[in-house]
């Protein structure tokens, strides 16, 4: 679930229910009024902020770590550290893919415009992924 509260007062509280379990990785997209929230139990979930209701989900090809939403793309971005990959989810077509990374790299940052940096422990290194 989601706990919701209005900020600085920290009132109107809400509880919102999700189909799977254990959210992990979350980002907003603001101007779509959605939030993305990849769980354990194996789904990203689209969420509708202003009723906080869910509206789509997708599987998971694993148990998630990082989340990032690219407002320019539409893309949602999981790093999913076993088996070491990112799945990419485009959320105006709701077409799904993976990029293999590496067991293991499971931080990344999103860089705006079209930029993923995958961490990866077994790289030594970053792996810049360009969205296309």
């Amino acid at each position: 679930m989601i706990l919701v509260a209005r900020l600085p007062q920290l009132d109107g509280v809400q509880l919102w229910h999700l189909p799977s379990a254990g959210a992990h990785g979350i980002d907003i997209d603001r101007q779509g009024n959605r939030l993305y929230v990849a769980c354990d139990g194996g789904a990203l979930v689209e969420v509708d902020t202003t009723v906080g209701t869910v509206r789509r989900e997708w599987p998971l090809a694993g148990v998630p770590d990082a989340t990032f939403f690219n407002p320019t793309s539409g893309l949602v971005h999981v790093a999913i550290s076993e088996p070491g990959l990112v799945q990419s989810v485009n959320t105006r077509t709701g077409a799904s893919s993976q990029f293999t990374t590496a067991r293991g790299a499971k931080t990344t940052a999103l860089v705006a415009p079209d930029s993923l940096y995958v961490f990866s422990p077994s790289h030594n290194g970053v792996l810049a992924l360009v969205e296309t």
